[in-house]
C-alpha cells in the first residue's frame, strides 16, 4: 500500500511531485483520463482506512468508483472528492471516478491482508451506472473469493443481480439502504437513487437468489424521517420483503459532507438548522441520548416482525482458494 531499482523510482515519483507542483490544476485533471464522461485515474492503493464517523461496520474498504450519481444529501463518502480538488457537493454527484486498475491493485495487496472483513463501495455505489460500462465489479468478487477474504459490498442499484452467482459463491454480504418509504423525501435527498419500492423488490430477489442480505435503515433523517409512524411503515415494508437483519444507521454529517446537507436544510427547512446544531458534535456525530432512542425504536419494531437489528457479527475468514499444483 535493489538498490539501483529503488534509486530509479525515488527519481521517478521526485519528477513527478515537481511536475504536479508546477500544475495548479486539481490533481483529478493531471491524473485521469475522461472518457465516457468518466474520470479515469489509476490508483495507487485501493485497500483504505473507512472512517468511523461512516457508521459502516468494517474498518477497512475497497471501492472501485469515487463519487455517485445517486446523488443522496447525506452520503458519507463526499469528503474524498476534496482530496482530487473536487467539491464534495455537485462535482460528487456528477464526476465519478472510475480505478480502472483496482482489480490488479487488490489481488497484490491482499497477498499481505490479515484477513479482516472489506466493506466494498463505500467511496460510492459499486454497482452505479459506470458499473455497465467497466464491469470491475466480477474481478473483483474473484479476487476476494480467491484470497479468501469476507466482504460486504454496499449498494442500492439492481445491477448487483448480475452477480448474484459470483456473490454467493464467495459467501459475499450485501447491505442494501432503505432508509425511509416516502417517495417525497426520496426525491428530496435521495434524487438519483432507486425507488424504496424498486429497492424493496431488489432485496427480495437477492434473498431468493440465496445472497445473505441485510438492510441498512441508513441514514435516519433526524426530524424529517424519524417520526414513530414513518420509522413503523419502513420497517414493516422491509420485513415483507423477507430480509431477516435490519442495521439503523443515524445520519452522520462529516467535514464535506455537512456543508452540502446544511447548506439544502437552510434552504428547504430554515427552522431545522439551530435543532441540527445542537444535535451533532463537531466531528458530525449525532447525540447519544438521540441515537439511542431511535435505534431502540427501530429494534423493538424489528422484535415485532420477527428481524433481528444491528450491526452483523464478524463474517468469518475463508480458506484461500485450491491452486494448482506445479508438478
Amino acid at each position: 500500500m535493489e538498490s539501483n531499482a529503488c534509486s530509479t523510482v525515488d527519481v521517478g515519483w521526485d519528477a513527478l511531485a515537481l511536475v504536479d507542483a508546477a500544475d495548479d490544476r486539481p490533481l483529478i485533471e493531471r491524473r485521469a483520463v475522461v472518457r465516457g464522461g468518466f474520470y479515469e485515474m489509476q490508483a495507487r492503493t485501493v485497500i483504505e482506512r473507512v472512517p468511523q464517523v461512516a457508521g459502516v461496520a468494517q474498518g477497512w474498504g475497497v471501492s472501485p468508483y469515487r463519487g455517485c450519481v445517486h446523488a443522496c444529501r447525506g452520503c458519507g463518502a463526499r469528503a474524498g472528492h476534496r482530496r482530487l480538488g473536487l467539491d464534495a457537493g455537485r462535482d460528487f454527484d456528477t464526476r465519478v471516478v472510475v480505478r480502472p486498475n483496482v482489480v490488479e491493485r487488490l489481488r497484490v495487496e491482499l497477498a499481505r491482508w490479515d484477513g479482516g472483513e472489506l466493506a466494498v463501495g463505500v467511496g460510492g455505489d459499486c454497482y452505479q451506472a459506470a458499473e455497465e460500462t467497466y464491469r470491475l465489479m466480477p474481478g473483483v468478487i474473484g479476487a476476494l473469493e480467491g484470497a479468501g477474504v469476507p466482504f460486504t459490498v454496499y449498494t442500492k442499484s439492481a445491477l448487483v443481480l448480475r452477480d448474484t452467482g459470483l456473490l454467493a459463491r464467495a459467501g459475499a454480504r450485501v447491505a442494501v439502504s432503505i432508509a425511509f418509504v416516502d417517495e417525497r423525501i426520496r426525491r428530496v435527498v435521495e434524487p438519483g437513487a432507486p425507488t424504496a419500492q424498486a429497492r424493496l423488490e431488489l432485496v427480495s430477489a437477492l434473498v431468493e437468489a440465496g445472497v445473505e442480505c441485510r438492510v441498512l435503515m441508513a441514514p435516519v433523517l433526524p426530524l424529517l424521517s424519524d417520526a414513530a409512524d414513518q420509522l413503523g411503515a419502513t420497517v414493516r415494508r422491509i420485513a415483507s420483503a423477507g430480509v431477516r437483519v435490519v442495521e439503523p444507521v443515524v445520519l452522520r454529517l462529516p467535514a464535506g459532507t455537512r456543508e452540502w446537507y446544511v447548506e439544502w436544510l437552510a434552504q428547504a427547512h430554515p427552522q431545522l438548522v439551530g435543532r441540527y446544531e445542537e444535535l451533532y458534535d463537531g466531528a458530525g456525530l449525532p447525540s447519544p441520548q438521540y441515537e439511542g432512542r431511535i435505534t431502540e425504536q427501530i429494534a423493538q419494531l424489528c422484535r415485532v416482525y420477527g428481524m433481528a437489528c444491528g450491526a452483523p457479527e464478524p463474517a468469518r475468514v475463508r480458506p484461500r482458494a485450491a491452486q494448482l499444483r506445479l508438478v
